[in-house]
């Protein structure tokens, strides 16, 4: 049985783990609301964004526009967006294994991959399986900013239109909620549309709906990726907070069994003391 000063330094390491990861908790938290409410202040603009489009796409007969057509696919970028640092659970390691397996897939097609990496966590994964990355992208702020969006966004156009990419893949973890992420797999270029049937209600654009369309294509594309770096964020946040709290809630269940071992082990030195005593004083008597 370990004796009563290991135990008792034991606890003390034990309850200093547990009071870092309730301050991460508790920051974690903090940051989860803070990307939670920029992504409800986004919502309105992104559903009203899309339904244009939608209007636009139904009603404007032949598209012709780069963002929009369909190439034989011979090259794929992939953009892995992962956490910079770790503790955060299943988090990175979800997300990496599902990216791996995409990237797995085509090269099975003979389809050249290229990646995107998005956060240290994601960087570093890919180079230890020599993926081959095109760029690495860290330091992203908690709360994701719209220049951080277009910054990432410009460069994935720009490696599209080029020719570099036939197709562009965006993998991350979609916020579910606070305690649940989801990997996906977002095919972002070029964009997925449905040409459906025009309304009945016929709208008068001006400009042309073409001139319209190319000009909020680019913007659909860059309130695309805020929303998905702000989703990751707020996954990363709250898989972090999910992560710290587990952590918290064992390290109280360890101290709890090592006060329990630290009261046996000083009633046993207590009590092995006494019969110390005692047989000193009967030996004394004898």
């Amino acid at each position: 049985m370990p004796s009563v000063r290991d135990i008792k330094r034991r606890m003390k390491s034990v309850e200093s783990i547990q009071q870092i990861t309730k301050a991460m908790k508790m920051v974690a938290a903090s940051k989860l609301r803070r990307t939670q409410t920029a992504v409800i202040r986004s919502r309105p603009y992104t559903e009203k964004l899309q339904e244009i489009l939608h209007k636009i796409v139904a009603s404007a007969g032949e598209i012709t526009h780069p963002l929009l057509v369909e190439r034989p696919v011979k090259a794929v970028g992939i953009i892995l967006i992962t956490a910079d640092k770790g503790l955060a659970g299943g988090y990175n390691a979800r997300v990496q294994k599902l990216a791996l397996e995409e990237a797995t897939r085509f090269a099975e097609q003979e389809i050249e991959v290229d990646f995107i990496a998005v956060g240290n966590k994601g960087h570093d994964f890919l180079k230890r399986r020599e993926q081959k990355i095109k760029t690495d992208i860290v330091g992203l702020n908690d709360v994701p900013t719209f220049s951080e969006a277009q910054r990432l966004s410009k460069l994935i156009v720009d490696s599209f239109l080029a020719g570099e990419y036939d197709r562009v893949y965006l993998v991350y973890q979609e916020f579910v909620t606070t305690v649940q992420q989801r990997p996906v797999v977002k095919q972002l270029l070029p964009l997925l549309y449905e040409k459906g049937e025009a309304e009945e209600k016929e709208y008068i654009y001006e400009p042309a709906p073409q001139e319209v369309l190319s000009i909020l294509l680019p913007q659909y594309i860059n309130n695309t990726m805020f929303h998905i770096l702000t989703e990751t964020k707020a996954s990363e946040h709250g898989a972090r907070m999910t992560a710290m709290t587990s952590a918290t809630d064992n390290a109280e269940e360890m101290i709890e069994k090592l006060n329990l071992s630290y009261n046996r082990s000083r009633q046993a030195a207590i009590t092995r003391e006494i019969s110390e005593i005692v047989g000193g004083a009967d030996a004394l008597e004898a």
